[in-house]
């Protein structure tokens, strides 16, 4: 709503809000499509079935690539769960004794030939 010479936007007042009933009115669902997500095992059949990945935008050949592949069984690996605690320290000993073994290294004297 605009009143006035100016053009100035106002708000309603309460009154002029209360006049609109809204209460009948019922908004439409949104409509969501949903795909499914192809499983490996679906994957791998299309690939062996309709050679889908043999070219990559109709442009880079990907049989090579598609030859060595390895099967979902042997890249497939158990969750393991991280302890922070534990990664950090195991992390943080392995660079300390990498830096020590640097600095060994290098107070060693040199043998000369």
């Amino acid at each position: 709503m605009i009143r006035g010479a100016f053009n100035i936007p106002v708000i309603p007042d309460l009154e002029e809000v209360q006049e609109e009933d809204l209460s009948m009115q019922i908004a439409a669902p949104p409509s969501i499509q949903v795909n499914r997500v192809m499983t490996y095992r679906d994957l791998d059949m299309d690939l062996m079935k309709y050679s889908a990945f043999q070219t990559l935008d109709g442009e880079i050949d990907l049989k090579l690539l598609t030859k060595v592949l390895a099967p979902e069984q042997e890249v497939r690996e158990e969750d393991v769960g991280w302890d922070w605690d534990h990664l950090f320290t195991e992390v943080s000993s392995e660079l300390q004794t990498e830096w020590d073994q640097g600095e060994r290294d290098e107070q060693s004297p040199v043998p000369v030939s």
